[in-house]
């Protein structure tokens, strides 16, 4: 069991940030609907929702992701590249205070969750449009003396690093090596995306299962030959927002979670 904290979809979505993509109309009640199904495959993987509130002074709130690092010892409270995301942080704490000692990054760091990949005792930062190095400077002064190495990796043609790296086990990596340098990763075992869906490197991994777009069939498919067991979602919407999967939750795997039922929806 594993508490997933969400954000419920901002009606000023649409004024979202956007850096590698033009803006396009976005429909917010099929992105709530898109959301809705999303906590739901959260749930059937054995999790727990809770759900913050958002309103019209945050439109990006519903990638959650990008407030705190969440890791076995502590939460790391980030400080978002785009100016406008750092008022959402303040709830994010204090959904996190029940769950985890909190550290916070400060200015003049920026970092985004979104580019922060945990895989066992190695922290990848990706330096980015939000990260900087000022905060893998302080990254490594948080964690460093925790047992965590942390590895800068430079970012190129996307927003986040997890928009080209993410984890499906302990040991595989789902990549698209275009928009990353793929030498810090020679350890792992790789899987490319399919040529023909460049943005499809981003998949969240659960328990148990691996959730992934629907817009993605072609990698899906690679990753079902491989073995992978896949909860597939519709994220469309929010896709316009450049945000993906693994942004749209703050997964809490079990440490302090033994008073919390599964199924809820906070």
């Amino acid at each position: 069991m594993f508490v997933a904290i969400t954000r419920a979809v901002s009606p000023a979505i649409a004024a979202c940030e956007l850096t590698h993509l033009s803006r396009l109309p976005i429909d917010v009640e099929r992105a709530r609907e898109q959301h809705r199904a999303y906590e739901r495959a959260l749930i059937a993987a054995g999790g727990v929702v809770e759900r913050l509130e958002s309103d019209e002074s945050m439109p990006d709130s519903v990638f959650v992701e990008d407030v705190a690092i969440v890791l076995d010892e502590l939460a790391v409270i980030t400080r978002p590249g785009a100016a406008s995301r750092r008022h959402e942080t303040a709830a994010v704490a204090d959904a996190l205070a029940e769950y985890r000692s909190l550290a916070t990054i400060e200015a003049p760091a920026t970092i985004d969750g979104g580019d922060v990949l945990v895989l066992g005792r190695d922290v990848f930062v990706g330096l980015s449009s939000r990260t900087n190095n000022a905060a893998v400077q302080q990254m490594r002064a948080i964690l460093g003396p925790r047992g965590y190495a942390v590895h800068a990796v430079k970012v190129r043609g996307c927003l986040h690093l997890k928009s080209a790296v993410t984890a499906l086990d302990d040991g595989t990596l789902l990549v698209n090596r275009e928009w990353i340098d793929g030498k810090p990763f020679d350890r792992f075992s790789l899987v490319d995306v399919d040529p023909a869906e460049p943005a499809a490197a981003n998949a969240l991994r659960l328990p148990d299962r691996v959730v992934f777009p629907s817009a993605f069939p072609r990698t899906a498919e690679r990753l079902a030959a491989r073995g992978f067991r896949l909860e597939v979602v519709d994220a469309s919407e929010l896709a316009k927002a450049e945000g993906a999967v693994t942004c749209c939750s703050l997964i809490v795997m079990p440490a302090v979670v033994e008073n919390c039922q599964p199924g809820a929806v906070a």
